[in-house]
């Protein structure tokens, strides 16, 4: 299992609606709006790496009103 934060920007006054939305998206563990240079963190996981990138890019880049994401996979050292 692979997981990761998923940080995003997002039009004025969309961080809620955002959350909201990607909160229900399977794979998605939490979804909160934030103040600070990111509107949305998101925790999400998949079975692997590349499931993980095809939901951020076919799913979560696909919710209106997002302007950018910056996926951080979490490692365990």
């Amino acid at each position: 299992m692979v997981q990761a934060y998923i940080l995003i920007q997002t039009e004025v006054g969309r961080a809620s609606t955002v959350a909201d939305i990607i909160a229900k998206l399977p794979g998605v563990i939490q979804a909160e709006d934030v103040t600070g240079p990111y509107d949305v963190i998101v925790r999400a996981q998949a079975d692997t790496v590349d499931e993980l990138g095809r939901m951020v890019v076919a799913k979560v880049q696909q919710v209106e009103g997002i302007t950018r994401t910056l996926t951080c996979p979490v490692v365990h050292l």
